[in-house]
């Protein structure tokens, strides 16, 4: 987008009103609220559905609440964390520049509530998680064959049926167990977001986009913290364990005799439950906000309630999608009923949107109360195709990403079984084919979702405002899928989970331990296509906040009392130095951000295999089972470390917007965002699919293939698994919300970034100071995450990991 940022005011006719919270659209709001809180009683039903499954063994139950301490206790840590951090946020927000005080503090007020919300959602998804793994590893466990074969039978009367037809049955019970589960924090997820949003607009009208910023940016940084936090916590304990049990002990994965399996399974839950389902809350609130900011200028008073429109029948298709989740015994695999309900769930909402559009919008843009921007009430062409097309496209991009997603990461389609191919030739030929699927796999993506942005823009023909507003609600119909996608998500780890417990317990045998290894693989394929979605829908909300940005500017630059149209640092033509260098410089956070995180977990994965190798060495009856692994202390470890590597990641999120902005103007600001956007979207995908990709070739390799567990190529399947767990579960997915946390601050700041440079407020020296003061927290904080090293050549830390309390998590 070259050119000046700055269109000259239009002084209006008298006639024409500011867009308002009509009577008719508050009655509508007040229903969208009634359907969020019909949300989370459906949520509530389903929950009392998976707890009354029966929980298996005591065995199992000890190992299950061991896993729920671990998981309980490291949240409650990281949440006290956050709070200091939320705190003081709270008090910035009240110092940006406002309309007036009543903004100030509802923005402050909704950041507390929109982190709440995100904390929340990502808490439920953790409790019931840690509650249902048991659940479904004690429903496999029925899967003993009650009709028994033609040469058993002799001359015993038995039920007429086919052999196996009971373990199919079991197999369903295992996976609807796990799904139901998922679709509770699918319920909590969309019913929050809309309760939050449909409060927001309720109290405060026409303000409520900018009071949405804060609610918006409350939900993106605690979603971050805890994907970030979480990811190292996962996959410091998953790396260490396979490293140390899989490679040099040649123990199965989720072994007894392994200190690190309990904490690999609590990781499970805090890292991919806990923190997808506060990614992806966060991205249903960003998505509202940018498109009631939009809405509101672009549709007027239609615009502060369709954007709650769409989403709230996607609360209700998520519903049925959830539902439509049940196992036939004609289904190839899992996967298949899954993406049953994921269709289902997409048409029925594309149809509900197009009666909603035509019962609802007028037929011109002629007719559009409360828009005073004269183009668009000029604007040839009918409001009713631009909102149903952009919604369409946006359902059309989730179905479209989740089929690509699935056929770089399923273990039936061609990349895996080219990866498990490589294995034969040693870990290094693994590696590098997994890397060469997510650098493809990354393009193919980025072109779909490029192509999905662009196609909602040209909906707007001449007018940047429609442009920019399609593109929101291209968001807003991806979000109608949001329910079905956080039920796919959760049933990943919760499948993972109770392999785990079944393995440790050793309760879980045979034809039951084949239901969960195949449960297990479908869920890494789920758990690939939610975090393709998941980058999808950060990049339509960060395309929609770019739109609200440049609003915003052009909002303060009014206020200046200057004429500035035509400014070098105004102008987003990046031909100019300082643009190429702000765009230079986005695309450089993700990179240093990603690299952050990775090396996190390298660290904590080494003090975790030091501890484990440690164990095994002092305690050899470990392995005959006369001694028992201390479990807590691995736990101890991963809990320490993920809350101490938290604050230089969320530091460079946050920091580096203020920096470029206030140091290089406000274009290089947009142009900063724009190279964010573009390297995020192909990093978050490389990541998430390498990694996706490694996990079920590992999967593949343990079914038989290529020789099987204990194989030469099984070590390498289990190193190429070691190096995607921290793409595809700590670095990839936590750049979603830092896509969303950067332009939420840059929205933010905008406004301060204006004022400070032009007209009598301008400030060179104040710009300076905050510009150099931002810059010196990120440099402090990447140093000091560097100073701390790589635990495995670290004899320091070796000893620190040595003499560390044991802290009982397992008695």
């Amino acid at each position: 987008m070259a050119g000046p940022l700055t269109p000259h005011r239009i002084d209006l006719p008298p006639t024409l009103a500011a867009a308002e919270l009509t009577d008719d659209n508050r009655v509508i709001v007040l229903v969208i609220a009634a359907v969020a809180v019909a949300a989370l009683a459906v949520g509530m039903v389903l929950l009392r559905q998976v707890l009354a499954a029966g929980e298996g063994t005591g065995n199992m139950k000890k190992i299950a609440a061991a896993v729920q301490e671990g998981a309980n206790a490291y949240l409650a840590r990281q949440l006290r964390t956050l709070g200091g951090f939320a705190s003081v946020v709270v008090f910035l927000l009240l110092l940006l520049p406002a309309d007036n005080w009543s903004q100030r503090i509802g923005r402050s007020v909704f950041f507390v509530i929109g982190a709440g919300f995100s904390a929340a959602t990502g808490y439920i998804g953790m409790w019931l998680a840690v509650r249902s793994n048991v659940r479904v590893a004690a429903a496999a466990r029925e899967a003993t064959p009650v009709v028994p074969s033609p040469a058993d039978r002799g001359s015993t009367e038995v039920p007429a049926g086919e052999p196996g037809q009971e373990l199919t049955a079991v197999s369903h019970r295992a996976m609807k167990i796990a799904f139901r589960t998922g679709g509770v924090v699918g319920m909590f997820t969309v019913g929050l977001g809309l309760l939050g949003a449909s409060c927001v607009v309720l109290v405060y009208a026409a303000d409520a986009p900018k009071v949405l910023e804060g609610f918006g940016l409350g939900a993106a940084l605690i979603a971050m913290f805890m994907r970030v936090g979480g990811g190292i916590f996962t996959k410091a304990a998953d790396v260490g364990a396979d490293l140390v049990g899989k490679v040099e002990q040649g123990i199965p994965e989720d072994d007894p005799r392994n200190a690190a399996t309990i904490a690999d399974n609590v990781g499970d839950n805090v890292g991919d439950c806990a923190g997808m389902a506060a990614d992806l809350f966060e991205s249903y609130a960003v998505t509202l906000v940018a498109a009631l900011i939009l809405g509101k200028t672009a549709f007027g008073d239609s615009g502060l309630a369709f954007p709650l429109l769409v989403p709230a029948i996607g609360v209700v298709t998520a519903m049925i999608g959830v539902f439509a989740v049940a196992p036939r015994r004609a289904d190839r695999s899992g996967m298949t009923a899954i993406n049953r309900g994921f269709f289902i769930s997409a048409v029925i909402s594309l149809v509900l949107v197009a009666v909603a559009v035509f019962a609802y919008l007028p037929s011109s843009y002629a007719d559009l109360d409360g828009v005073t921007d004269m183009e668009i009430l000029g604007h040839e062409g009918n409001p009713r195709v631009l909102a149903l097309v952009a919604v369409a496209i946006g359902i059309v991009l989730a179905a479209l990403i989740q089929q690509l997603t699935g056929y770089f990461t399923e273990t039936t389609r061609r990349p895996v079984r080219d990866i498990g191919k490589t294995s034969l030739t040693g870990p290094a030929t693994v590696v590098l084919s997994g890397i060469s699927i997510g650098l493809e796999s990354a393009v193919y993506s980025a072109v779909l979702i490029g192509l999905g942005v662009y196609g909602a823009f040209l909906l707007g023909g001449t007018s940047i405002t429609l442009a920019l507003f399609a593109v929101a609600l291209a968001g807003t119909g991806l979000l109608t899928t949001v329910g079905v996608i956080v039920a796919m998500d959760t049933f990943g780890p919760v499948s993972d989970n109770a392999q785990g417990i079944a393995e440790m317990s050793g309760d879980v045998e045979g034809a039951g331990a084949q239901v969960l290894t195949d449960l297990d693989a479908v869920g890494n394929t789920t758990k690939a296509i939610t975090k393709g979605i998941a980058i999808a829908t950060a990049v339509l909300a960060a395309a929609a906040l770019f739109g609200s940005y440049r609003d915003a500017v052009s909002e303060a630059i009014d206020k200046v009392n200057r004429d500035v149209t035509g400014e070098m640092n105004l102008s987003l033509d990046i031909s100019q130095p300082n643009n190429l260098v702000g765009l230079i410089l986005g695309a450089a956070v993700v990179f240093l951000f990603s690299g952050l995180a990775i090396s996190a977990v390298s660290r904590s994965a080494g003090a975790v295999v030091l501890e484990v190798r440690r164990q095994f060495r002092e305690k050899p009856g470990i392995m005959d089972y006369t001694e028992k692994p201390e479990y807590g202390r691995v736990v101890d470890i991963c809990t320490k470390d993920a809350l101490r590597e938290l604050a230089t990641p969320g530091l460079l999120a946050v920091m580096a917007p203020i920096a470029v902005g206030f140091s290089l103007g406000i274009g290089a600001l947009g142009s900063f965002l724009a190279g964010a956007i573009g390297a995020g979207t192909l990093m978050a995908v490389f990541l998430a699919n390498s990694g996706g990709a490694w996990d079920n070739a590992k999967k593949l390799v343990e079914d038989g293939h290529h020789g099987g567990k204990g194989s030469e190529a099984h070590a390498a399947t289990v190193i190429g698994d070691t190096v995607g767990d921290p793409f595809k579960d700590t670095a990839g997915p936590a750049i979603n919300p830092l896509l969303k946390v950067m332009n939420l601050v840059a929205l933010l700041i905008a406004p301060a970034v204006v004022k400070f440079s032009y007209g009598d407020d301008s400030s060179p020296g104040l710009r300076a100071g905050i510009a150099i003061l931002a810059i010196v927290i990120i440099v402090g904080a990447v140093y000091v995450s560097k100073r701390r090293g790589i635990a495995v050549g670290d004899e320091g830390n070796a000893e620190r990991v040595a003499q560390q309390p044991d802290p009982a998590v397992v008695s």
